[in-house]
């Protein structure tokens, strides 16, 4: 397939287009597609970032191209989006027409997924219209690609945008020779032919060196073989003769063969069931046991979540509470603290009040040492929160103030006592020591009242706050033990603590570590209740097979081998070896028509078959394989025949240059008349637009010399493209292109912005050429890949318009595609 054929009459494409084709995750795009291609001509329009050279990569590492084939990144995990694991491509060719690939199995379109994964890995899916996966290996895929001629790295096949781009700015002639020869796929040629000509020299140095004695040596070994036939023979007899000693006549038993038979077969019976059933006893305790410590498990799992979760909801209330009192200290003693203080304030201000009572408690004190808040707040507990009265008749008051402010749960506490304007004197009774204070010595109390209703309360100044203390001893003689000690509810202060965004941290980080928590939880959980599942299903089919293993049992315990059983059995015996004995006659007619008398056992039989087996195997390693003795003679014999003939001193110099894949009788292949015709096509499209040109192929120094001249070819010499403009060389290329096409086959044709140096004239021209071009072949499929918008186009229902999505701000993906026809 690498010549056009002037006689492929089909109206539309058929085998290898591309109809559809999608992406997932693939580049910067999230989905692209599905984008359905028409038979004939199409074109991918849209802005810079749409998704145009997506969409051709794409197409061209779904079909086993590499990364560098692209020109797009130099890894295949480049592909994938940045943040995922893994892009899709899927990819439908049109499977129907003459040269369709195993139509029987994939049915009139196969579709390729490929899937790439962040560590470059790259799987592929052969599925069939139907979407059912036939083949999951690459080899397959080569087969396909071969077979509908689809050649993913031929710059003719699939134009990028940068290989495009090299081809113009190509200084070196060397290169557009390359370029050549990799469209035409001469250079694989070239290679296929260098190979097998240096395999050849090979075996006829080889040949040259033995002579005559290699070739009778090789004929010997090929005589050997009649020896191998031979056995091979006598294989086959003796394998007939088991085949005719394995026909016994039927055996017929008497009742009370039968009789003892049958008993032993039921006692057989009643040792395995009575095994089974123990073995099953023991696993029902093993599911059960199994079963209720998951369960154990699971209620303390359920029961530890649920102390964890309360904790949770703890933490976010006093979350809220410690923001609220960042900017308001006195809302870390409660939300409605405010307030209440406010409704005391106006109470005192009307004369309802006949002193203002004082809190809360917490609120009017402050620590000289922050490190004693937590000792200090677990010492005075709820006094904290509460408030101090002079009298009865304001603590009314109050209450009432409080229901008002508290409308409901937990109020306050108060304590009512005469308010004094100097604090109780404690030097005789209260604790004094030289390093470690006493709580009434770690506040800075300004109010006397305050001061005094802690003492009275709660006796602060006899209270010592002490660190690393494991027993201690009182004046009075009291000894207190480590042992009888009591721990702290909690482990941080909630109303004395000094830096509120550090508290705020802490219990934020807190508040991530116990929803941790409870994930793990409920992983945890859920492994468990799976347990339980599996072990109840387990447990059930367990039972119910103990249940049908005891059934057994019992009714084989009261069978008894009766008489009537007994004729029955022998006739259903009989009747059973009769059949078997037409079973093996029909078997051994199968394979020896004729029937044999045969005295020899059937053990005899069978140890000389292995015997033979084992000659045939041994002589057949020693030898080879058969048919490639026999292929190798061939060959050995031809070449000694030609190498007696070389031996004549007047063929000697009959070979020819390699570099024009010539074989060994000079016959030149095809390079002359590809490149001949590639020059009258490129002349043909050049002359179009007035343009005139050459193209001069330097086979030995593999060069390829192109000049174009603009206008009229008498007025100027022909020059270099390099010298020419951007839009006079893309048009060049664009001619050199298509007489590419000109000489080579392929089921589609992409090229990726070919018009994106071009002026609207050139641009125009170079349209109506491919266009026509297109026309003409409309069993094949063309992409075009442009910035432009088509509008201009002629209506045609073979032109088919691709619309892409502008690229959005800040992304670069897009669902799909408009579709529009010309």
């Amino acid at each position: 397939k690498h010549f056009t054929n002037y006689f492929y009459t089909a109206e539309e494409g058929e085998a290898g287009i591309v109809e559809s084709i999608t992406l997932k995750n693939f580049m910067c795009h999230t989905l692209l597609g599905p984008f359905t291609f028409g038979s004939n001509v199409n074109f991918v329009v849209g802005n810079n970032g749409s998704g145009k050279s997506a969409v051709l990569t794409a197409l061209i590492v779904a079909l086993g191209g590499t990364a560098q084939a692209t020109n797009r990144g130099a890894s295949l995990k480049g592909f994938v989006k940045e943040g995922e694991s893994s892009a899709e491509v899927s990819v439908t060719l049109r499977n129907t027409g003459r040269d369709a690939y195993k139509l029987e199995d994939y049915g009139q379109a196969v579709i390729i997924d490929l899937k790439l994964t962040r560590d470059g890995m790259r799987t592929f899916k052969l599925k069939s219209k139907s979407g059912q996966i036939v083949s999951t290996k690459k080899e397959d895929l080569m087969s396909i690609l071969d077979n509908f001629n689809i050649q993913v790295n031929n710059p003719v096949s699939i134009l990028t945008q940068e290989m495009s781009k090299h081809f113009l700015h190509s200084k070196s002639e060397g290169d557009k020779y390359k370029f050549f020869m990799k469209a035409t796929q001469l250079e694989q040629m070239k290679l296929d032919f260098i190979s097998i000509k240096t395999a050849k020299q090979y075996t006829e140095e080889k040949v040259s060196q033995n002579g005559e004695k290699t070739y009778l040596e090789k004929e010997d070994n090929y005589k050997s073989l009649s020896s191998l036939d031979d056995m091979q023979a006598k294989l086959e007899e003796l394998q007939k003769q088991m085949a005719w000693c394995l026909v016994r006549p039927p055996c017929l038993l008497s009742e009370s063969q039968l009789k003892d038979r049958r008993m032993q077969e039921l006692q057989a019976e009643l040792q395995d069931l009575s095994h089974q059933d123990s073995t099953l006893g023991q696993q029902i305790e093993q599911y059960q046991q199994a079963t209720h410590r998951a369960k154990e498990e699971l209620g303390k799992l359920r029961n530890e979540q649920s102390g964890l979760q309360k904790s949770i909801d703890a933490n976010s209330r006093n979350l809220l509470t410690l923001k609220a009192s960042s900017s308001n200290r006195l809302r870390r003693f409660g939300e409605h603290m405010p307030g209440l203080l406010k409704a005391i304030q106006d109470a005192h201000r009307a004369g309802q009040l006949k002193e203002r009572p004082r809190g809360p408690l917490g609120y009017c004190i402050s620590l000289k040492d922050p490190q004693m808040a937590l000792a200090v707040e677990v010492c005075l507990k709820g006094q904290l929160q509460a408030f101090a009265c002079d009298n009865h008749k304001d603590e009314n008051v109050l209450q009432g103030l409080m229901a008002r402010v508290f409308p409901s749960g937990q109020r306050p506490g108060i304590i009512t006592s005469r308010f004094l304007d100097r604090v109780h004197d404690t030097s005789r009774r209260g604790v004094d020591h030289p390093t470690y204070p006493s709580v009434l010595q770690s506040l800075e109390v300004e109010d006397p009242v305050v001061a005094n209703c802690l003492i009275d309360q709660r006796g602060i100044e006899r209270i010592l706050l002490i660190r690393n203390c494991t027993q201690a001893f009182s004046v009075e003689g009291d000894q207190i033990f480590e042992n009888r000690s009591w721990s702290a509810e909690q482990s941080r202060p909630n109303f004395l603590f000094g830096d509120v965004e550090e508290e705020i941290r802490h219990l934020q980080r807190e508040m991530e570590n116990q929803t941790a928590q409870v994930g793990c939880y409920q992983q945890r959980k859920q492994k468990v209740e799976e347990d339980i599942g599996k072990n109840e299903d387990l447990l059930k089919k367990a039972h119910v097979e103990q249940k049908k293993t005891q059934v057994k049992r019992t009714s084989l315990c009261v069978t008894r081998p009766s008489m009537w059983h007994l004729v029955l059995l022998s006739q259903s015996l009989n009747v059973t070896c009769h059949m078997v004995g037409q079973a093996s006659v029909t078997k051994a007619t199968e394979i020896c028509p004729e029937r044999l008398e045969v005295r020899r056992t059937a053990r005899n039989l069978d140890n000389e078959i292995n015997l033979v087996k084992t000659k045939i195997t041994t002589q057949q390693a020693q030898q080879g394989n058969r048919e490639e003795i026999v292929k190798y003679v061939a060959l050995t014999l031809i070449l000694t025949l030609e190498w007696i003939d070389r031996s004549d001193p007047h063929l000697t110099n009959q070979n020819q240059n390699q570099k024009y894949f010539i074989d060994p009788r000079g016959e030149i292949v095809c390079l002359f008349m590809l490149s001949a015709r590639c020059k009258y096509y490129f002349d043909s499209l050049l002359f179009q637009r007035g343009y005139t040109g050459s193209m001069t192929f330097n086979h030995n120094d593999e060069t390829l010399f192109i000049s174009v001249q603009p206008g009229e070819g008498d007025k100027a010499e022909l020059s270099d493209m390099r010298s020419l403009s951007g839009g006079e060389r893309s048009f060049s290329t664009v001619c050199f292109v298509l007489s590419l096409w000109a000489i080579t086959e392929a089921p589609f044709r992409c090229l990726d912005e070919f018009d994106v140096y071009m002026d609207m004239v050139n641009r125009r021209i170079s349209m109506d050429m491919m266009l026509k071009i297109a026309d003409s072949q409309r069993y094949r499929q063309f992409v075009f890949l442009t910035p432009q918008s088509m509008s201009s186009l002629p209506e045609s229902k073979f032109i088919r318009i691709l619309r892409m999505k502008d690229p959005e701000r800040g992304s670069q993906d897009q669902a799909s595609s408009r579709e529009d026809p010309a």
